[in-house]
């Protein structure tokens, strides 16, 4: 899981020119110090081991040889072709990163922290997506129409109060303590839905279940933000969107499992998809055993008294005055964008079985490869918003997004499909520039309590949405009219971000909350 010793070996022409420039320490997503001529390991960098050695072979050639090992739980596989590639490489541009690493160089803790980050995503996005996906096909073996599914998906969300408390107590206990706990309790509560006898009964399980998900989900954007170096939070917030959209295309891939016949009924095959939810018990483990404290809630915790005479005192954490001015505009923007983007995505299924006849298989299909090359999105958007600035890209992006999700819901056949690409794709560019500002904008001691309470705040904005276009579909307007009058939001928005916000891209947490005790 942790990856193993890794070995690259490559022979250059013996020639002077080839011969200087083997022996200039690299400088790049690593930074090499010589410590022999010819021999030389990481100074800085991401590796847990590195060893890179020249000596002279036949026909006055050099061999090269790399050893080297990455610590990235789960996802090294990933990064081992391009790290291949990357050192088999003699002439690196000194003092790049390659593309799709982020723009600092970071060290083995962050790599590991960013791995674990990544998995905690991808379950807490099968735990938030598992209801959506699946209510439509719930609510038909139930006999509940569009108002009740609406219903129904506003209570699930109205469960996000649970966050709030345990956004405070991430504040007073750490970050770790909570993850485990929620990463934990979120898919085995969810996986509750399976035995539900009723649709009211199933809507209190997700109610539950999935702001435990949101939880992990808010806490470990938390984690990012204080981990990350200074110009690579947005690229961690893309990394950890990638994730959770395979988290997502996980369950979105299960729902076929609903045509499934059980019984004599013949349409409860859903509640496979919610058995599937157990999967995530795996990751829970992994979280438990490796996620760190982050440095800056450590450092932010400090006991009273001597700790010498008092080795049991109770942590005593500071909590910062809470901006509200801050939090308003914060929570506005996320009101407004989430008027418009919940009921696409909660009545998407819905749209595509009732109005173009779809089958679950035909919409897991759709949602495939609609939204998953979407994730090219995510890491253009990361590395834009932290390279050349978030509000720019959040002001040329967002509109187009909106307008390819909307278009989606207005036509059909091919043109519907490329419409739902784009504006997935744009979609995808936009979110880590704007999801960074929940951590950033806030100091550690009040970090994870404002973001519980953005949360809500979100989610309240998609419980007005989702509620509206319910009424207005089941009172006769088509889902094109009644989700084009919630992407009024998404303009609000536009303009707060761009007459509101300020630039937080190349900027410490420290700067942008001198509160907080200085980084070293």
């Amino acid at each position: 899981m942790f990856g193993r010793v890794r070995t690259v070996t490559r022979s250059y022409p013996g020639d002077g020119a080839v011969r200087a420039e083997l022996l200039r320490p690299r400088d790049g997503l690593l930074a090499e110090r010589m410590v022999a001529t010819g021999e030389f390991e990481q100074a800085s960098g991401p590796f847990t081991q590195y060893r890179r050695t020249l000596v002279d072979g036949d026909d006055h050639a050099i061999v090269e040889t790399t050893e080297y090992r990455l610590r990235i739980p789960w996802f090294g596989w990933l990064f081992a072709l391009p790290v291949r590639n990357y050192l088999r490489r003699s002439h690196a541009v000194a003092g790049h990163q390659p593309w799709w690493a982020p723009p600092d160089r970071l060290d083995p803790r962050q790599a590991m922290v960013l791995g674990l980050l990544a998995v905690a995503a991808m379950a807490s996005a099968f735990t938030n997506t598992l209801f959506t996906q699946t209510a439509t096909f719930a609510a038909d073996s139930f006999g509940v129409g569009d108002a009740g599914v609406g219903w129904g998906g506003a209570v699930v969300r109205a469960g996000i109060v649970i966050a709030i408390p345990l956004g405070v107590l991430a504040d007073r206990l750490g970050r770790r303590r909570v993850i485990r706990w929620t990463a934990w309790a979120g898919p085995l509560v969810c996986t509750l839905g399976a035995l539900a006898p009723t649709f009211p009964i199933l809507v209190a399980t997700q109610a539950v279940g999935r702001p435990l998900g949101l939880t992990t989900d808010l806490l470990i954007a938390v984690v990012a933000a204080e981990e990350m170096p200074r110009n690579s939070r947005a690229y961690a917030v893309s990394v950890m969107a990638m994730a959770s959209g395979l988290g997502a295309g996980i369950a979105v891939m299960a729902l076929p499992l609903a045509d499934v016949n059980i019984g004599a009924g013949g349409d409860d095959g859903w509640r496979f998809v919610y058995v599937l939810t157990l999967v995530w018990v795996a990751a829970a483990v992994s979280i438990t055993r490796h996620l760190p404290e982050t440095v800056r809630f450590a450092r932010h915790v400090h006991h009273v008294g001597d700790p010498a005479e008092q080795p049991h005192a109770r942590p005593h954490v500071a909590h910062p005055r809470l901006d509200r001015r801050r939090l308003a505009l914060i929570a506005a923007v996320l009101i407004c964008g989430n008027l418009f983007v919940a009921p696409a995505s909660f009545f998407q299924n819905r749209y595509l079985s009732d109005v173009r006849g779809m089958s679950a298989t035909m919409v897991a299909i759709f949602t495939l490869c609609t939204a998953t090359p979407a994730s090219i999105g995510l890491v253009a958007g990361g590395k834009l918003a932290d390279v050349r600035g978030r509000r720019r890209l959040i002001a040329a992006t967002l509109p187009l997004a909106t307008a390819g999700v909307l278009a989606s819901f207005l036509v059909s056949g091919a043109p519907m499909w490329f419409a739902a690409f784009a504006g997935g794709l744009l979609g995808g560019a936009v979110y880590p520039a704007l999801a960074v500002y929940r951590a950033e904008l806030f100091p550690t001691g009040n970090r994870g309590r404002a973001n519980a309470l953005l949360t809500a705040a979100a989610l309240g904005g998609g419980i007005a949405g989702i509620l509206l276009v319910g009424q207005l579909t089941d009172g006769g307007r088509s889902y094109g009219t009644a989700i084009g009058l919630m992407a009024i939001g998404q303009m609000v928005v536009v303009v707060l971000v761009l007459t509101r916000f300020p630039e937080t891209a190349h900027r410490s947490l420290e700067q942008l909350n001198p509160e907080d005790v200085p980084a070293t």
